[in-house]
Order: C-alpha cells, then structure tokens, then sequence
C-alpha cells in the first residue's frame, strides 16, 4: 500500500507519497514513488504513484523510453505533448496499456494488478494542473472546490486536508498540511512508511524549488507530529460536551 497527496493551490502545488512497498508481512521494502521530469523554462511534471509495481514501474519506464525516441511526437511523449491534459492523455493511455498487458499475464494465477497516478504539472504560458488517473486510463482534475487529489490508503489523511487546505491556502501551510495529513496516515496504517519524498512547485517557476527526502529520524517532522499531537490533545480538552 502507499499513500501519494498532491494539492492544487493558488501559489502552487505542493506533493508528498511515501515509500513503502510491501508483498506481505516478510518481503518489505522501499522505492520511490515520485518521479519529476523538468525542461528548463518551459515546463515540469511530476509523477506519483500506487499500486502494482510492476504496473508503475513499467509505466514510467515506457514514458522515459518514449522521451528519449528521437522520432518521439507531441502525441507519444510528456515532454514536447502540446497541453497538460494531452500529458495526463499519454499517461494514461500508457498506464492502462501496463495494466492490460500484466493482467493478462496473470490471469492464469486468477490475479490482476492494478495502479492509479496523481500528475502534477504546468508548462509555459500554460496553467497548473493536477490529475488523479485511474488504472483504466481515465482521469480527473482538482478544482477551486476540490484543491487536493489522494491516492492510496487516503482515508486516514484526509480530514485534515477537508478543513484546512483552500485554493488561497499558502504554499508553506501546503506543506505543513500534507506532512500532518502523512503523520495521520503512518499513525493508523502499517502498510505506509517513510521515507517520505516531498516536492514544491511555484505557479510559473516551471521547475521543482523544493525536493526533500524526509527519513525516519527526521527531526523537524517528529516534532511536527509531537506539536500536532498535543494540539489536539488541549483542543480535546476544552471542548464541552
């Protein structure tokens, strides 16, 4: 399981996921589920993703290998595509392309995979957008009344994200709300780990400002956890019955 949360704001956009990935209680193991792909002043995206690995992993491969096809097309790679939905077009077309394939592999075993991605991205003279894509390739988009979009065990993180993170929500407060969103979320499900990837996104900056890895003894976070906790806890406190 993971848990991936990218939030649409008037300033920018702000992603966190985890890195936890597991096939059982015995086989545990990390791998980075945030992928950003830049060029210079022109545009940015950012990949993140849940669910089969096989499937994500043979998703993003497919996407880089086509952006490096020197007869690639606006139609075939993110990078040179006309538009951010013809981006979340390709991935997603992509992505069920994957899922099919793999599933069809499986069948035999009476299994199926399956993976879903939240893209992030703005290119020149182009607005920011952010896309939750479902496995069978088709998508949606964050809005002003829905800012934020969730993949994975989002159940846990997301009341937090419901009271606090608005369209004009600052892009500091953006973060803040994903990282006690993610600290929800490791608190009630095993299944999510850290490390953590966290990325930032400036509306016109065309690039990632902010890239962090948050490992397990981070101390800034464990203290935004601790302070989380006891605010809650005196919240908790004053409120009548």
């Amino acid at each position: 399981m993971t848990y991936c949360v990218g939030l649409l704001l008037n300033d920018g956009m702000v992603l966190l996921s985890d890195t936890r990935t597991n096939a059982g209680l015995d086989n545990i193991a990390t791998y980075r589920k945030m992928f950003t792909f830049e060029v210079p002043g022109e545009r940015v995206i950012v990949i993140m993703t849940a669910g089969s690995l096989s499937v994500t992993q043979t998703t993003i491969a497919e996407l880089r290998e086509a952006m490096e096809d020197p007869e690639a097309t606006g139609d075939s790679s993110i990078l040179i595509a006309p538009t951010m939905l013809k981006v979340a077009e390709i991935i997603g077309n992509t992505l069920s392309r994957v899922r099919a394939a793999v599933d069809e592999k499986m069948a035999s075993m009476r299994q199926s995979a399956s993976a879903s991605m939240i893209v992030a991205g703005q290119r020149k003279d182009g607005a920011m957008r952010l896309f939750l894509i479902y496995p069978e390739g088709n998508f949606i988009e964050a809005t002003e009344d829905t800012p934020f979009l969730q993949i994975g065990e989002h159940k846990y993180g997301k009341p937090i994200l419901d009271r606090v993170v608005r369209p004009e929500t600052s892009l500091a407060d953006g973060q803040k709300a994903v990282l006690l969103s993610m600290d929800s979320t490791l608190r009630s499900n095993l299944s999510v780990g850290m490390p953590l990837d966290l990325a930032v996104i400036p509306r016109d900056a065309l690039k990632v400002t902010v890239e962090r890895r948050i490992e397990a003894g981070d101390q800034d976070f464990r203290a935004m956890s601790e302070a989380w906790s006891e605010a809650l806890r005196t919240s908790f406190q004053k409120i009548p019955v």
